[in-house]
């Protein structure tokens, strides 16, 4: 049983995983024990992390887990949040890039799936525009909800309220994949299949412009 369950391991679709949570550790010890949790689940699986950089709060959390566990480690940080005094001693790799905006597309570039810790409005901003891009077509990789203790369920009962007002299409409610633990959420996220149609990969050039990349880049695969 065992060796079934090494080998069920080393097959994870994602090689990177993009990890969107708070600068700040949240008042409940079960988010600091989440982010925890999802660093060793994916430590787990081999898979890699991509997430903003820095070692304070649930970013800090999450990622010494996966660099104790010998897995590579990128941050990505704007310039201006390098000084140590702000984001603290990043572990793993540090790529420097020159604003926010900058920040999502290299970490959207870097991953094949991403998950959202509990955070604040970085953190919904950063999901809710990767959500934005998977119901645009941009993107197909899978987009995951770590709803720890119900964090998120007030956010999901926006959404449930959209759709039924007719501003998102049933089938891009099932873009997103939630779940209270990262055992069952990395579950979800590898039986992931995409339901809806994607309705502007036309809009993949202007995607490029506005990012600036000048090549077809792996966010749009």
């Amino acid at each position: 049983m065992e060796n079934h369950h090494q080998i069920q391991q080393t097959r994870s679709r994602f090689k990177r995983v993009c990890v969107f949570c708070g600068s700040s550790p949240g008042n409940k010890p079960s988010y600091q024990l989440a982010a925890v949790q999802l660093g060793k689940e994916l430590v787990e699986r081999k898979i890699d992390l991509v997430y903003g950089g820095g070692s304070i709060g649930l970013m800090g959390l999450v990622s010494q887990a996966v660099y104790d566990g010998g897995r590579h480690v990128l941050g990505v940080i704007p310039r201006t949040l390098m000084p140590r005094e702000i984001t603290g001693e990043t572990v793993g790799e540090v790529r420097p890039v020159s604003d926010m905006h900058q920040r999502k597309a290299e970490m959207a570039r870097q991953a094949d799936a991403f998950i959202a810790l509990p955070g604040g409005y970085g953190t919904l901003e950063e999901l809710l525009e990767v959500i934005t891009w998977a119901q645009l077509g941009i993107h197909d990789k899978p987009v995951g909800l770590l709803n720890v203790d119900g964090f998120y369920n007030s956010l999901l009962c926006f959404i449930d309220k959209a759709v039924d007002e007719g501003f998102i299409a049933p089938s891009a409610r099932h873009i997103i994949i939630s779940a209270p633990t990262a055992h069952e959420l990395m579950a979800k996220l590898e039986e992931y299949v995409p339901k809806h149609s994607g309705v502007a990969s036309k809009l993949t050039w202007e995607m490029e412009q506005q990012l600036g990349y000048s090549t077809k880049s792996d966010i749009f695969r």
